[in-house]
């Protein structure tokens, strides 16, 4: 339950007299919806094609995720390119921002211009002064205006500034992103409250301890939803990944049991991964279970299924799993990749470093089909892996070995 103040003095507002604009569908012009790419190609990609003219987007994360130096990045590449950008900073000084920008080797662009505000009329104020065509606000929660009692931060001091800065954007075709704050359970801040309101919705993912962002798009009114970006953190601020198979399988320890490679799918990407598991016997009366980068209700019910299908009790073992470099999967077709590398650490016997394994394990132990397989066997091969492990798919014939597997009992025997 969350307490809402409401100005009685503002009241009701009238109808106005004046009447609405009325257009024909056929004489309304798309030109001023032109696109502006940010010449950063994964942050282009998860967008549809580059950051549509009035629209208005907001960009979500933890803290510390590296939501600002994405955003000032990008900001410096539009302003090199001619566009007006104002940077609206509620949290840092002009001096802080000045320092984040040196590092990122845009301290002296010209049309990139800052502000450290948080009254929302005065942010305005600015942005009619300046009249630029991008604007940054970070962040939405430390907003606040006069006339709401509610703290900054609040759900009505939220919702109350970013509906004035959607007005702002619409009537005067101002791009205005929106940079807020959330919790793993996204329910602090009031960013979730917004994603009605605003036109593109982004999240930025990642472990603070790893070098690797997935930049998600949750909601995105001028293009698809189903495209992620890769980004790797650096000194110099984050840098798009072109070949994330390659950083997230560097670095592997071959011929190790507990370890196996296949092909995930994140939006219309393939790329693959590490799937780590180490079963140990327990030694208290309640065994582990830890999951690392995948769904730990997806890791129990694996693990109950081996424990049936395969007759090996696995279940009186502390379990462990991890998917390197620090990512989160939700693709089910990893499945046979947790199955392989448990199997792997409980044999104490390891897979060869050229095999990969791609499917989804059903509660009865079959191994079912997954989708895009196509891509998924493009990238085994383009990696140089020989062999895949797979369901029995249609693909276009290839210089990598197919092995078709119908269950886990013959995934077993294949491996081992």
């Amino acid at each position: 339950m969350v307490e809402e103040v409401v100005d009685a003095k503002k009241g009701t507002p009238k109808s106005s007299p004046v009447n609405v604009e009325i257009n024909p569908i056929s004489k309304i012009s798309l030109k001023d919806r032109e696109r502006v790419k940010t010449e950063v190609m994964e942050l282009d990609r998860v967008l549809g094609g580059g950051i549509v003219q009035g629209s208005l987007i907001l960009i979500g994360g933890e803290p510390g995720i590296g939501k600002s130096t994405l955003t000032l990045a990008f900001c410096g590449t539009l302003a090199k390119k001619g566009l007006k950008v104002l940077y609206i900073s509620g949290e840092e000084s002009l001096i802080q921002i000045k320092m984040r920008a040196e590092r990122l080797g845009i301290g002296d662009i010209p049309n990139l211009y800052l502000a450290s505000e948080t009254e929302i009329g005065m942010a305005i104020g600015s942005i009619n002064e300046l009249k630029p065509d991008i604007v940054v606000i970070d962040s939405i929660q430390t907003m606040y205006d006069e006339d709401i009692e509610s703290a900054p931060g609040s759900v009505s001091q939220v919702r109350m500034c970013t509906n004035q800065l959607m007005h702002i954007s619409k009537n005067q075709s101002i791009s205005i992103i929106l940079i807020g704050h959330i919790t793993k359970s996204g329910i602090i801040a009031g960013p979730r409250t917004l994603e009605h309101m605003v036109d593109t919705v982004l999240y930025l993912e990642g472990d603070r301890q790893h070098y690797f962002r997935i930049l998600r798009a949750v909601k995105n009114r001028f293009g698809s939803t189903n495209e992620i970006g890769i980004f790797e953190m650096g000194e110099r601020g984050m840098k798009p990944v072109d070949n994330p198979s390659k950083f997230l399988i560097e670095g592997r320890e071959e011929k190790t049991p507990g370890s196996v490679i296949s092909p995930s799918i994140e939006g219309s990407r393939a790329f693959l991964i590490e799937v780590q598991s180490l079963l140990s016997p327990s030694r208290f009366g309640m065994p582990q279970r830890v999951s690392t980068g995948i769904d730990y209700r997806r890791i129990s019910m694996l693990v109950a299924v081996v424990e049936k299908r395969l007759k090996i009790t696995i279940g009186a073992y502390d379990i462990f799993t991890n998917i390197a470099g620090g990512i989160k999967v939700n693709d089910p077709g990893v499945d046979i990749g947790v199955v392989s590398a448990m199997l792997s650490s409980f044999f104490n016997k390891y897979i060869e470093p050229t095999t990969a394994v791609v499917g989804e394990v059903g509660l009865s132990g079959e191994v079912r089909t997954v989708s895009m397989i196509q891509k998924r066997v493009k990238e085994v091969e383009r990696m140089g892996f020989k062999k895949i492990i797979m369901p029995a798919q249609d693909i276009t014939p290839a210089e990598i070995q197919p092995v078709y597997v119908r269950n886990i009992k013959e995934l077993k025997d294949c491996l081992f």
